[in-house]
């Protein structure tokens, strides 16, 4: 009983210890490079509202008329809420201007830093954006 009580007690303070870590690990933004800033024009294919990032991706035209679908993250969605923004704050087809920190690799996605949409509601940092007209 007391080597059961023993090993509980040890596991319980390992968890305690290591919890933190891990779950501060997870939030780093070490991926995106927050000395680079793009803004970029297009249409929201899709709005992913869930735990433990919400994910925004957007088709941009680039220059030879082609599409790029981008990804951008944001943070989960209690932290959304918080600043009023849910589930329909972006649908499929909405045109939209976004302001990113791309990902240091290249991918085309990046953390959202601000966006406006056509018809001028914008989230971030979107003060100096442009409401898209297409």
């Amino acid at each position: 009983m007391k080597q059961s009580l023993r090993i509980f007690l040890v596991g319980l303070t390992a968890g305690a210890v290591l919890l933190p870590m891990a779950a501060s690990s997870h939030h780093s933004a070490a991926m995106f490079d927050s000395e680079k800033e793009l803004v970029m024009t297009g249409t929201v294919s899709k709005f992913d509202y869930l735990n433990p990032h919400s994910w925004l991706y957007v088709d941009i035209k680039n220059e030879d008329g082609s599409v790029t679908s981008w990804g951008f993250e944001l943070e989960a969605p209690p932290r959304l809420r918080r600043i009023g923004v849910g589930p329909k704050n972006w649908v499929a087809g909405d045109l939209i201007t976004v302001k990113t920190n791309p990902l240091r690799d290249g991918r085309p996605a990046g953390n959202l830093v601000g966006a406006i949409k056509q018809d001028g509601s914008t989230f971030g940092e979107a003060k100096d954006l442009t409401a898209p007209t297409e």
